[in-house]
């Protein structure tokens, strides 16, 4: 029990540490609302217009929220190698690893600060889509659910980025191996337009593609209703999660060697 509680301690101790960077300088967090920005005001308006992608009984515009949504974080997570290469340049990372706290701890607490940015930029999407008129729903249940993944979402791919780091170990490296990810995992998925649409090949690769069973799930909280995939959804995000989280916190000392 006290390894337990002093794990716990230690995550959350690391985690309120990097929410505190957020707290001092946010720059970072607005910049990346940009580019979801211009997906819905410009790419979904014109889709919506034109009447290009329809499913169900949905606007483009509906549809495609949920898949903007779980790209901001996306791009949010798998750059947190950076922020980890950094610490590693000036020390700060040596002193956390030299302490008593777990690695997994403090692994577990940075991928957490992680799901803390990933909330905010969910928090300012619902936003943008209440100005501009989406309409979705706003269960209270539901919009808790959408937290609930999307930080663990955020946790799953910062670890991965963490992984990443401990193998480039450069600033430069992660840069250029964030973009060649980040891209194919988007539009391999569901996230801008229907599974239907797609290739056979592409369906087949999607199915192993954590990104769609994000938007899936977000997308039945918000949209659907459809709660059918929702347990297979949760599932396989808590696997990849999990499977990360635990990589991550064995490799994390290569990043100092």
């Amino acid at each position: 029990m006290n390894s337990i509680s002093r794990f716990v301690s230690s995550s959350l101790t690391v985690a309120e540490m990097e929410a505190r960077k957020i707290r001092h300088d946010s720059t970072e967090l607005w910049t990346r609302l940009v580019q979801p920005a211009l997906w819905l005001l410009v790419f979904g308006e014109v889709f919506t217009s034109i009447r290009g992608i329809t499913q169900g009984n949905y606007t483009y515009i509906q549809f495609i929220t949920p898949g903007v949504l779980a790209q901001s974080v996306l791009f949010v997570a798998i750059f947190y190698g950076i922020t980890v290469v950094w610490e590693r340049d000036v020390g700060i990372l040596n002193k956390l690893l030299s302490t008593p706290s777990p690695r997994s701890s403090i692994i577990v607490g940075k991928a957490l600060a992680a799901g803390v940015r990933g909330v905010f930029q969910a928090i300012m999407i619902f936003a943008l889509a209440l100005i501009i008129g989406v309409n979705l729903r706003f269960d209270i249940l539901d919009v808790l659910g959408v937290f609930v993944v999307i930080v663990a979402f955020a946790m799953c791919f910062s670890s991965l980025s963490m992984i990443l780091a401990s193998f480039l170990k450069t600033r430069d490296r992660m840069m250029g191996i964030g973009q060649a990810i980040t891209m194919p995992l988007f539009f391999a998925s569901n996230a801008i337009y229907p599974l239907s649409l797609m290739p056979a090949w592409l369906q087949t690769v999607s199915l192993f593609n954590p990104l769609s069973y994000v938007v899936d799930a977000v997308r039945a909280m918000i949209l659907t209703g459809d709660y059918s995939n929702l347990a297979l959804d949760a599932a396989v995000l808590g696997g990849f999660t999990l499977l990360f989280l635990g990589v991550a916190s064995i490799s994390i000392r290569r990043i100092i060697e």
